[in-house]
């Protein structure tokens, strides 16, 4: 990890000044004090304030701002500003604004309004941020630099269109080479002239977000917004680095968005950093997953949680309150899983406008004594004795699910084969089947280094690049087991299907072929039948949505369809090929199958938990290696739990030493060392 020069694990989160007087600033400043907070993001929608019109710069707010932090030792992670642009700028120059998937030219107003190919953007926004760069890049508070604000969306307009031209012209160089990638000759989409070429939205070919007639096009589109945006990113991230050489900069993420390739992303980071806002639907393995996604960017190191509520959001369709432990939960929940900043949105809740209601550090009332701001502070005060050992530990993980953008974006953008198929959520009924085996888990994709796993599952692997289909191959045949399912092997990089069907040039890995694929609707259910107990792997199991109908060609059958008329063909199947083995599992199964099936895999290649003996609800995670780690008990269930400890450790929150067992109350924590 980029060395932050953090001392502990670094708390506060968005500080929003500009909406107050000086008076709430230093009152602000003291309730910060007294609730440990020590990084405070600023900066982050000021822009018109910086830069009142073309010509002027104004950094006097700015500069108070910094003095009043720095005086009282805080640090600054500082915004550019960059993520909504002034209104004199939408006025006088009018290519700034986006147009949207159905042709329609924005007007000023919200944010992520800017668009990515607009030359006045790319003018103004790292002219800007070189301006703060020049003048706080040896300012004692500076900590990081903050990037704009969760980049996002995407532009339709007449120069996001011609710069997707150069960009495609760059990627296939002939219109010949450009039509056969897309199999333009459909419906005659083919393309004469590279001005021909148009952006795929609502007036094109694309019917809604995730279903288009030309996926070629669509999927290309989806790659360059991915990229044109990320270069905005890099145009500021140079313009600081001109003044500033050992900057570390960043941007806040935002888990599985579907729009930016965060992958493609990740080595312009200098760190990951994220925001976090699990609804009152997410699962604790669902918020773990994006976590460990997170950390997974950049192979494993840690990251910052630079958003999390502490008591509420305002844009769910219900905003319940975080129950009284929850918040500090959460927050150990994401240092368990790699963070090494707990930050929240927002510090002081905003005086009016779209997030009067999110919650804050310091409601409207401004009191210290309400039951966020003590839960706020006594989580300060915790993370202050825990001090640096966490830090840059990381989790040592034998297992992983693969994640993909690609993948994701071409199984969703197809008509068919089903319009309830949902990547990400294929992907997390992976993640909770290991999760329920207790074992870490990493999420890579295209990339990664496989070489320390011994499972791995990829679920839809319906794009495949050679360098994939080479590294899964090379995972496998040294030993490791792979576990893929239906619709894998699909389509090539252009979303053209490969000869012979599915699963493409995974066939010699999967000894197997897809001679049909069924798709009823979700509710529609089949069962999987096992042939033979494979460890608690028994009997015979729910699965729906879609049915791969398969050939073998040297797989095992090891389960098979109970009904309809593929009744008695394979449905799970295990290959073997060097030393290891690829498993594939032909339909959306029940969690009770991938748990089992993820079971027996991590016993066969001796894959142990992290914790042995844990009472449901609770999770274990360590973090460093045998010599040096940390170990986290969470308890995320509303009741308490008594947890048996197979050493004694030092309680690093409450102090001392406890043995043998553990009682955590409801939504409790133990971060504690081992005493040997």
């Amino acid at each position: 990890m980029t060395d932050l020069d953090f001392e502990k694990i670094a708390y506060g989160g968005d500080w929003n000044p500009e909406q107050w007087d000086r008076d709430v600033w230093r009152e602000d400043v003291r309730l910060f004090r007294e609730a440990g907070i020590d990084l405070l993001s600023i900066n982050i929608f000021a822009w018109t304030m910086l830069q009142p019109d073309e010509d002027t710069y104004d950094f006097t707010h700015l500069d108070e701002i910094f003095t009043l932090l720095h005086a009282h030792g805080m640090r600054v992670c500082l915004g550019t500003a960059t993520a909504a642009h002034p209104a004199w700028m939408a006025t006088r120059y009018p290519d700034i604004l986006r147009v949207d998937a159905q042709g329609r030219k924005r007007k000023f107003g919200n944010r992520h309004n800017s668009c990515p190919s607009s030359p006045t953007y790319r003018r103004f926004a790292p002219r800007l941020a070189g301006a703060l760069a020049e003048r706080y890049a040896a300012h004692p508070a500076l900590a990081l630099w903050h990037v704009s604000n969760e980049f996002s969306g995407a532009c339709y307009c007449e120069r996001c269109e011609g710069r997707f031209r150069e960009w495609l012209r760059a990627r296939y160089g002939t219109l010949e080479a450009l039509n056969h990638a897309w199999n333009a000759r459909f419906w005659n989409q083919t393309v004469t002239d590279w001005d021909e070429i148009v952006a795929p939205n609502v007036l094109s070919v694309q019917a809604h977000d995730r279903r288009t007639v030309l996926q070629g096009l669509s999927l290309d589109y989806l790659r360059f917004n991915s990229d044109n945006i990320l270069d905005t990113y890099v145009l500021e991230e140079r313009a600081i680095r001109a003044h500033h050489p050992d900057a570390v900069i960043t941007t806040n993420l935002m888990g599985a968005y579907r729009s930016l390739d965060y992958r493609a992303w990740a080595p312009h980071l200098d760190v990951i950093a994220w925001d976090s806002y699990p609804g009152g639907r997410d699962t604790p393995p669902r918020t773990a997953m994006l976590h460990d996604l997170m950390r997974g960017l950049k192979d494993g190191q840690p990251f910052l949680l630079m958003e999390q509520t502490p008591s509420q959001t305002n844009w769910q369709p219900f905003n319940a309150l975080k129950r009284p432990g929850v918040m500090r939960l959460q927050s150990y929940h994401a240092v368990a899983h790699g963070a090494e900043a707990v930050m929240f949105f927002q510090m002081r809740r905003s005086p009016g406008a779209g997030e009067k209601f999110h919650g804050a550090v310091i409601e409207h009332h401004g009191r210290a004594d309400t039951r966020v701001f003590r839960e706020v502070a006594a989580l300060g005060e915790e993370l202050r004795r825990l001090g640096n050992v966490t830090l840059g530990k990381r989790i040592r993980s034998r297992t992983a699910v693969w994640f993909d953008w690609e993948s994701w974006w071409a199984s969703e953008n197809s008509l068919g084969p089903s319009q309830a198929l949902d990547y990400v959520e294929q992907v997390a009924q992976m993640y909770d089947a290991l999760y329920a085996n207790g074992v870490a888990v990493d999420l890579v994709g295209p990339g990664s280094d496989l070489s320390g796993y011994e499972v791995l599952a990829a679920p839809v692997l319906y794009l495949l690049h050679p360098e994939t289909v080479d590294a899964l191959s090379a995972f496998v045949k040294r030993g490791g087991h792979l576990v893929t399912t239906f619709l894998s092997g699909v389509a090539d990089v252009s979303d053209r299907v490969f000869p012979g069907g599915p699963p493409g040039p995974l066939r010699a890995l999967l000894g197997l072929w897809v001679e049909e694929i069924d798709a009823l609707a979700p509710e529609v259910t089949n069962r999987i039948v096992l042939s033979e107990p494979l460890g608690e792997l028994k009997g015979a199991y729910d699965c729906n949505l879609l049915f791969d109908i398969i050939r073998v060609e040297g797989a095992e059958v090891l389960g098979t369809y109970e009904g309809d008329f593929y009744a008695g063909t394979p449905a799970l199947t295990r290959h073997a090929y060097g030393e290891g083995y690829a498993w594939h599992v032909a339909s959306s199964a029940e969690p009770e199958f991938l748990r089992k099936l993820f079971g027996h895999l991590c016993r066969e290649q001796r894959v142990e938990p992290t914790y042995p003996n844990l009472p449901v609800g609770v999770e274990a995670v360590v973090r460093g290696d045998d010599d040096d780690h940390v170990l986290f008990l969470l308890n995320h269930g509303s009741q308490a739990v008594t947890v048996p400890l197979v050493e004694a450790v030092r309680d690093l929150l409450g102090g001392g030493i406890v043995k043998d067992e553990v009682r955590l109350p409801p939504y409790g924590v133990l971060v504690g060392r081992p005493t040997r």
